[in-house]
C-alpha cells in the first residue's frame, strides 16, 4: 500500500525517483563507470531520505548496500540490494517496512533483509551468494560503526575459513560453467553467469579478500568494464533486466555502444571473456598451489620438522619440465635459438594434461619464427598437440592469448573471436576449429592418416575469415565460398609446413568438401545413382572418403547436438557405404524396385497406414491410390499430429502410391500410434479438413510478435539427378511448411518422387525430386520453363 510523503521531504521522496533516474539515464556519459556510479549515488540519496523519514534511530541501526549496489556498479536494470543491520532494536521490522514500501511503489526491484550483525554472520557462513554480497558491504545511512562491524566480522570469517569457502566458490564456478558455457565462445552468452563472465570477476575479488591469492589487474579490469558496459547497453535497449545477450538485441546494443556492428560487439565480449577466464584459471591454480604447499608443510612438520621440500622439476620434453602443476621452460632452454620450442612445449604440456605457466608464456614471446618449410619436428609437435583431446583447449588458449598461435599460423587472426550467425553453431569460429580437433582426436584410430585428419580439423573453417583484415577478400560476384577459400588456405598452410604434394592435395580436398557428406545425405535421394557418383568423383578414393567421414563427424559434434543426430548419423553412414561401393565399381547404386513387400504387408485394401518404431524416430508407411496432391495430404496430417518430417520416399506400383515417412515427435513425445493412423486415414478419406485445421493453428499464433526472417528460397539443383528435377527449398521453419510446399507442387502439376527434409535450428532445408505428373512418359523431368514456374509458385506460397 502506498504511503504519502511527509511534508518537507525532498522531491526524490515525493515520487520523483523514477523520473529523475530516467533523466539521468538519458544524459550522455563519458564512460559506463560514471553512469553506474551516478545511478548508485542517486539511489543512495533516495534511500537515505527514506531511511530518515522512516524514523529509524541514528544509532544502533544502519542501512547497508551489498552486491553490485555496494560496489557502486548499478546497471540500468539492477536490483537495489539492501540490508538493515541493527543491535536488537524493537519494532525494527515496522521501521524497515517504511523504507521498503516506497521503493516497491516506485517499481524498483529490491532485494532486502533485516538482521543483527550476528545473524548476518551466520547467514554469510551458510550461504555463499550472501557472503559474496556482504564482502562488498557499503554504508548508506544510520550508524556507520555498525556497518564497519558487519564488514569486519564477515571478512574475518571469510579469511578464517578460507580453504573451505573458496572450495565452495570453486565448485559454484564449475557448476555455472557447465550450465551456461564459456562466455568467450558463445553466440548468445550470459554475461553474468557464463564462464568468464561478471560472476567470475566477483569470485576473483573474493579470492583476493581471502588472502590466498591475488587476482591479475590491467587486462582483467578492462575486460570487467567492457562486460559491464555491454550489460548496461542490453538493459537499455531491451528495457528489461537481462544478462543474456540474444541475437535479436545485438545490433541495437552494438549501435548504442558505438561498435561497427554486432560482430565487433561479440568479438569484444569474446576477448573480455577470455581475459576473465584466463585470470580465473591462474587464480585457482595459485590457490591450489598454496593450499598444497601448506598441506605438505604440515605433513613434514608433523613427522620430523624442518622446511617443506621444494616441488620437483620433472622433464617433459627437450627444454620443457613440469613444476608445481604447470609446464615451464627448463633453465637452459634456448628460447631465441629454438624455433620449434613453442610447439614442442605446447605438445608436451597438453599430453601431460598441464597448463603452461604465465611466466613461460611471457618468455616464449622471444622465440623465433619457424623457417619455411617447417622442420619435421614442428609438424609432429603440432599434430601431437592437436591429438591430446580436451587437454589441447587450455594450452591452445594460453598460446593464443599471447599471440603465439599467429607465429606459426598467421591465418588464425582472421577467425579469432569471429561469431557464426547460425543458430546450430554454439562456438565462435576459432573455438569451433579447436573443438573440432578435440573431437577428431577421439576418431584418430578409425583412419589410416590421423595426422591429416587433425590438421584438416584445425583449418577446415579458416575460409570463414574471408573479408576480415588479413583474410581472403570477397570476389566481384559476391562473398567467397568459405569451403573453397578454406581449401586454398589449407593447401597454402600445408605447403608452408613442407608436407608432401599428395598430402597437400588431400588436405585441400578434405577442406573443400567438409560439408559434402552431411549436405548430400540430408538433401539428396540416396537411391538415385547420381548421388553416390557425385560424391565419389569429389573424393577420388576410399582413403580420402574415410578421412572425410571422420572429419564430418568431428565437425558436426563440435558444432552442437542438433548437427549430429542419430538420423544424420544413419544417413551419412548409408551415403558413405554407397560411395565406397561406387569407388570399387560395385553395382550397388541402382534404384531399388518399388516397395512391393511393403505394399503386400499393408494388405490389399485401397488405403492402409502403419506406424513402426525405430530407435529415435517413427516410420509411418502409407499405401493409397496414387493421385496428385497425395504427398500434401499426408504431410498435413502428420503436421497435425505434431510430427516433424525427416525424410519421405514415394514409389508407385500398380496404380498405388507407397509412401515411407521418417518422423520425430516435435515435443519429445508422440501421440498414441492409433491417433496418428486415424489422422492419416481421415485425411486420405477426405473427412479431415487438413488445410482448414492447419490454417486455424497458424491463426492461433498470428497475434504473437515474430522476428523478421529472410525471404524463402526455391531453386533447382542442376545435375543432381539424371531422371528427376531436384528442387531445394530453404525457409524459416514453421508448422505445416512441408504441407504448404507439397500442396503448391501438386497445384503446379509436379509429382514428388521422393523428398528429403532437414531442419538446422530454425532453418528448414527441404529437397524434392520432381517429375511431370502428366503429359509425358514416367520419369519425365520438368522443362526449364516449368522449373522456373514451380520455383516462383513455391516462393509465393511461402512468402
Amino acid at each position: 500500500m502506498s504511503r504519502p510523503p511527509e511534508a518537507g521531504v525532498p522531491s526524490l521522496l515525493a515520487g520523483g525517483f523514477a523520473a529523475t533516474r530516467a533523466a539521468l539515464l538519458a544524459r550522455p556519459w563519458g564512460t559506463g563507470d560514471e553512469r553506474r556510479r551516478a545511478l548508485a549515488d542517486l539511489a543512495d540519496e533516495w534511500v537515505r531520505g527514506l531511511y530518515r523519514s522512516a524514523g529509524v534511530p541514528e544509532t544502533g541501526a544502519a542501512l547497508v548496500a551489498v552486491g553490485s549496489y555496494g560496489r557502486r556498479e548499478l546497471s540500468p536494470g539492477s536490483d537495489l540490494d539492501l540490508v538493515l543491520v541493527h543491535d536488537s532494536l524493537r519494532e525494527v521490522d515496522q521501521a524497515a517496512a517504511r523504507v521498503w514500501y516506497p521503493v516497491w511503489d516506485e517499481g524498483v526491484s529490491l532485494d532486502h533483509s533485516v538482521r543483527t550483525v550476528g545473524q548476518a554472520r551466520r547467514v554469510a557462513a551458510a550461504d555463499l551468494p550472501a557472503a559474496l554480497g556482504m564482502l562488498d558491504a557499503r554504508h548508506v545511512a544510520g550508524d556507520a560503526s555498525l556497518t564497519l562491524r558487519l564488514r569486519s566480522s564477515v571478512l574475518a570469517d571469510w579469511r578464517a575459513f578460507a580453504p573451505r569457502r573458496v572450495g565452495d566458490l570453486r565448485a559454484n564456478a564449475r557448476e555455472r560453467g557447465a550450465q551456461f558455457g564459456e562466455l568467450a565462445f558463445l553466440l548468445e552468452p550470459d554475461l553474468k553467469q557464463a564462464r568468464g563472465g561478471l560472476r567470475d570477476v566477483v569470485a576473483l575479488r573474493a579470492i583476493a579478500a581471502s588472502w590466498l591469492a591475488d587476482s591479475p589487474h590491467g587486462a582483467l579490469e578492462t575486460a570487467y568494464r567492457d562486460l559491464l558496459d555491454v550489460r548496461d547497453g542490453l538493459h537499455l535497449v531491451s528495457g528489461r533486466s537481462s544478462d543474456r545477450l540474444t541475437l535479436q538485441d545485438q545490433d541495437a546494443v552494438a549501435d548504442l555502444l558505438g561498435y561497427a556492428d554486432a560482430d565487433e560487439l561479440l568479438r569484444r565480449v569474446c576477448l573480455a571473456g577470455r581475459d576473465v577466464s584466463y585470470a580465473s584459471d591462474l587464480a585457482w591454480r595459485r590457490v591450489g598451489q598454496l593450499l598444497s604447499a601448506r598441506s605438505r608443510r604440515r605433513r613434514i612438520l608433523s613427522r620430523a620438522g624442518g622446511p617443506a621440500p621444494v616441488p620437483p622439476r620433472l622433464p617433459l620434453a627437450d627444454g620443457v619440465v613440469a613444476y608445481d602443476g604447470e609446464a615451464v621452460l627448463a633453465r637452459d632452454a634456448a628460447v631465441e635459438q629454438d624455433p620449434v620450442l613453442v610447439l614442442r612445449l605446447a605438445a608436451a604440456a597438453a599430453q601431460a594434461g598441464l597448463p603452461v605457466s604465465p611466466g613461460t608464456v611471457d618468455r616464449l614471446r622471444a622465440s623465433g619464427s619457424l623457417p619455411v618449410p617447417w622442420p619435421s619436428a614442428a609438424v609432429r609437435a603440432l599434430v601431437t598437440l592437436l591429438g591430446a583431446g580436451v587437454a589441447t583447449l587450455p594450452v591452445w588458449e594460453g598460446l593464443d592469448r599471447a599471440g603465439l598461435v599467429d607465429r606459426f599460423l598467421p591465418e588464425w587472426s582472421t577467425v579469432r573471436g569471429l561469431p557464426q550467425r547460425n543458430p546450430v553453431h554454439r562456438f565462435t569460429v576459432d573455438r569451433h576449429l579447436v573443438q573440432t580437433a578435440v573431437e577428431a582426436s577421439a576418431l584418430a584410430r578409425r583412419v589410416s592418416r590421423p595426422d591429416l585428419l587433425l590438421l584438416a580439423a584445425l583449418v577446415h573453417d579458416l575460409g570463414k575469415g574471408a573479408g576480415r583484415p588479413g583474410g581472403a577478400s570477397s570476389s566481384a560476384a559476391g562473398p567467397v565460398d568459405h569451403a573453397e577459400a578454406g581449401a586454398a588456405l589449407a593447401e597454402q598452410i600445408a605447403g608452408r609446413m613442407g608436407l608432401p604434394p599428395g598430402d597437400v592435395a588431400t588436405l585441400g580436398v578434405l577442406v573443400r568438401n567438409h560439408l559434402l557428406l552431411v549436405d548430400t545425405a540430408t538433401r539428396r535421394d540416396l537411391d538415385d545413382p547420381a548421388t553416390a557418383e557425385t560424391v565419389a568423383a569429389a573424393v577420388g578414393g576410399e582413403d580420402v572418403l574415410e578421412l572425410l567421414q571422420a572429419l564430418t563427424e568431428a565437425d558436426a559434434r563440435a558444432t552442437g547436438p542438433a548437427a549430429w543426430t542419430p538420423w544424420r548419423v544413419s544417413l551419412v553412414g548409408d551415403l558413405v557405404a554407397r560411395t565406397a561401393a561406387a569407388l570399387r565399381g560395385v553395382s550397388r547404386l541402382a534404384r531399388p524396385e518399388p516397395a512391393a513387400e511393403l505394399a503386400g504387408l499393408l494388405g490389399t485394401a485401397p488405403e492402409a497406414v502403419r506406424v513402426a518404431h525405430a530407435e529415435h524416430s517413427l516410420i509411418v508407411s502409407v499405401v493409397a491410390p496414387d493421385r496428385v496432391g497425395l504427398l500434401a495430404v499426408v504431410a498435413g496430417a502428420l503436421s497435425l499430429a505434431r510430427l516433424e518430417v525427416r525424410s519421405a520416399t514415394v514409389a508407385t506400383m500398380g496404380g498405388r502410391a507407397v509412401q515411407t515417412w521418417t518422423v520425430e515427435p516435435a515435443f519429445g513425445r508422440s501421440d498414441d500410434d492409433r491417433v496418428i493412423i486415424d489422422l492419416v486415414r481421415r485425411a486420405l478419406a477426405g473427412t479431415l479438413d487438413v488445410p482448414g485445421r492447419l490454417a486455424s493453428r497458424d491463426a492461433a499464433y498470428a497475434g504473437h510478435p515474430r522476428m523478421p526472417v529472410p525471404a524463402p528460397e526455391a531453386r533447382v539443383v542442376p545435375g543432381a539427378s539424371a531422371d528427376a528435377t531436384v528442387l531445394e527449398v530453404r525457409a524459416h521453419d514453421r508448422p505445416g511448411l512441408l504441407a504448404t510446399v507439397a500442396t503448391t507442387l501438386a497445384a503446379a502439376g509436379a509429382a514428388v518422387r521422393s523428398a528429403r527434409v532437414d531442419t538446422l535450428g530454425a532453418e528448414a532445408v527441404d529437397v524434392f525430386y520432381l517429375v511431370e505428373a502428366g503429359g509425358g512418359p514416367p520419369g519425365t523431368c520438368l522443362s526449364p520453363q516449368r522449373e522456373s514456374d514451380v520455383c516462383a509458385a513455391v516462393r509465393a506460397a511461402l512468402a
